[in-house]
């Protein structure tokens, strides 16, 4: 646990944790002492009856928040047909439902098809084998700050922290990094460019391709529409449209990690739809089940009917009852609302923010899409070149009422 003070703890959290502490893994980040017991919206109540807001949401998972009656009826509606079959070896039509549904919001027009898994890392890792199929390549290009998972594979394209990859040496090789287009803390200087975006797709282009890897070697460029661990960093409106091009120009397939931008977080079903681009595949998870564990990969037809059977596979991809609360929380987005909700509380979140500015002067930016929205505070005066950030993302509650 980290050196948060520990405040009001109650007789049962201090029990739970003490037992924890014995047993579960010490690689675990747990940031504040809480210990949940239940949760219904945005509030959440501990073991010894405190009332939190949750700012947190399971890490960006509960798309429609703690049980949703909708969500948890379908959950059982599902348990009291079956629980498991695997998708892999036979049929159930709640998969076939949810493949549906998805291939109708995919973010691009030729048809799409669906593979599913349980998590966002199993989704990267699907998607690398199949840019890797596809194409006949092998190497990739991913992007400095970015997180993408902890498995090996996707741990190769995950440079978000350093401690997330020490020790684990050597990762899958093959994958390069550049940086993602922050024009709030640029790394590449923007002579003869307007847009940031366009000069990180140049750097590409002029540097990587001539001194490091051919385009011919290159499957697939694996990048978030708007960073997440990495800052909630968006691009500038310059960069996806450049990638693309760059993607066509040379055979390379463009692959969005959409596993915490996706499921209407932006305003859209996924993020890249901001930005006016097509990708070939989109890897999804997080929200996609309101909290159950599930992760899908999305891709063009053309392309994913390259798998041959048994060339991929996942025992619990698709779990049933995965795919019932995913449906359920697709309706909420969808025609529940949620999706409208967070494009109007985004906005109301930003210009709040904005307007707080001109009192505020360490707050130097504010940035987002949607309700992914973030914000830069510096030390002292706002500056034209930023100081590093003095503050970092944590767990984030909000206590409302003692026990």
């Amino acid at each position: 646990m980290s050196d948060v003070p520990i405040v009001e703890l109650g007789f049962k959290a201090k029990a739970l944790i003490e037992r924890d502490n014995k047993v579960v893994s010490p690689s675990y980040t747990r940031d504040y002492p809480f210990v949940m017991a239940q949760g219904r919206g945005s509030e959440v109540w501990d073991v010894d009856g405190h009332r939190y807001i949750d700012f947190s949401s399971g890490i960006a998972v509960n798309a429609s928040g703690h049980c949703h009656p909708e969500v948890v009826q379908a959950i059982k509606d599902q348990a009291d047909k079956f629980i498991h079959m695997a998708g892999t070896d036979f049929y159930y039509e709640v998969q076939i439902n949810l493949a549906e549904k998805l291939e109708e919001i995919a973010p691009f027009e030729e048809q799409a098809r669906v593979f599913f898994c349980n998590s966002g890392a199993e989704a990267i890792e699907a998607a690398v084998k199949l840019a890797r199929i596809a194409t006949g390549r092998s190497q990739f290009i991913g992007f400095l700050k970015g997180f993408h998972g902890r498995t090996l594979g996707a741990l190769s394209f995950t440079s978000s922290k350093s401690v997330q990859r020490q020790g684990y040496f050597p990762t899958m090789p093959g994958v390069l990094h550049v940086p993602y287009p922050d024009p709030f803390r640029p790394q590449l200087n923007m002579d003869g460019f307007a847009d940031y975006g366009e000069r990180v797709v140049d750097y590409i282009e002029d540097m990587v391709f001539k001194s490091l890897v051919h385009p011919s070697e290159i499957a697939g460029i694996l990048v978030e529409p708007i960073q997440g661990e990495g800052g909630y960093i968006v691009p500038t409106a310059g960069f996806f449209p450049a990638l693309r091009r760059l993607c066509d120009q040379h055979g390379i397939l463009l692959i969005v990690d959409e596993v915490q931008s996706g499921m209407g977080r932006t305003g859209h079903w996924w993020a890249i739809q901001n930005f006016g681009v097509e990708p070939d595949i989109v890897c999804s998870a997080k929200g996609i089940a309101s909290g159950m564990p599930l992760g899908a990969i999305l891709a063009r037809d053309s392309i994913m009917r390259g798998w041959k059977p048994g060339s991929h596979g996942n025992t619990f991809g698709g779990n049933p009852i995965s795919c019932a609360a995913a449906l359920a929380t697709l309706r909420l987005l969808g025609e529940g609302g949620l999706m409208q909700n967070a494009r109007e509380m985004g906005q109301y979140i930003m210009d709040a923010l904005e307007e707080m500015q001109p009192r505020h002067p360490s707050l130097a930016q504010v940035r987002g899409m949607g309700l992914m929205v973030g914000f830069e505070l510096t030390q002292g005066v706002r500056r034209a070149t930023p100081t590093p950030p003095q503050c970092a993302t944590t767990f984030c509650t909000m206590r409302l009422t003692g026990a």
